[in-house]
């Protein structure tokens, strides 16, 4: 997904469209994903530069923004880069202001999902505009609590020492994301796993798989393929 004609004729539609499609997507979240999209949303319409195609605002700035300390501020913008939602344009060293812009590509693999709820016409409208994405939809489901398990403690070669191995590493997506998957069983190089919807399941494959596969291969064994079920 490429920004188009972000400041031409029709660049108010296509903001409007990120917008709602970011925001769409984040009611259709978990509470912390719901909370960066708040976030996300409130730079893009206060604060981006459309013809530079960047935001470049202060930690402080932000944490006035969002009612919240810098060291929060920190920890969002890791889990915005993390997610890849955002890119680091410009690192911000000695005083000067980092500059960041929007990852169109990967705004279209988190959002597509949700289209349909906003509409036939918007569903439309967007494959048209970014068809080169090859965008498949899939249906949302509610949301279920942590499983009550993953409460109990850890020990080497289980799920949960793998998870709370990531946890020192990737404590955001810990937070964000393996904790919310539900562990089913490892049988012969296959891990199953419950998420809690197939929107969440088809975001976690795309951008923290990798990672997750890592974890868990140290402490299970190799993993040939990963079967999630509902």
């Amino acid at each position: 997904m490429e920004p188009q004609r972000l400041t031409g004729p029709e660049a108010r539609v296509l903001k409007y469209d990120v917008l709602t499609a970011l925001s769409v997507a984040g009611l259709n979240g978990p509470p912390t994903f719901q909370t960066s999209m708040m976030r996300l949303m409130s730079l893009v319409t206060a604060r981006y530069n459309w013809r530079k195609d960047e935001f470049c605002v202060g930690q402080r700035d932000m944490a006035r923004m969002w009612s919240v300390n810098e060291r929060t501020v920190k920890r969002e913008i890791k889990r915005l880069l993390d997610a890849g939602l955002i890119i680091c344009k410009r690192n911000g060293v000695r005083g000067r202001v980092g500059a960041y812009g929007l990852n169109y590509s990967a705004i279209v693999a988190v959002t597509a999902p949700c289209w349909p709820l906003v509409g036939p016409d918007f569903d439309q409208r967007m494959r048209d505009r970014y068809s080169q994405s090859e965008v498949k939809v899939v249906q949302l489901s509610a949301y279920v609590q942590s499983d009550p398990e993953k409460e109990l403690g850890s020990s080497p070669g289980t799920w949960h020492h793998a998870l709370a191995a990531l946890a020192t590493e990737h404590p955001n997506l810990v937070e964000s994301w393996f904790s919310r998957l539900v562990y089913l069983g490892f049988e012969h190089g296959t891990l199953r796993l419950r998420a809690p919807s197939q929107f969440f399941q088809r975001y976690l494959e795309t951008h923290h798989l990798p990672i997750l596969l890592s974890a868990v291969e140290k402490e299970l064994g190799p993993v040939d393929q990963v079967r999630f079920e509902t």
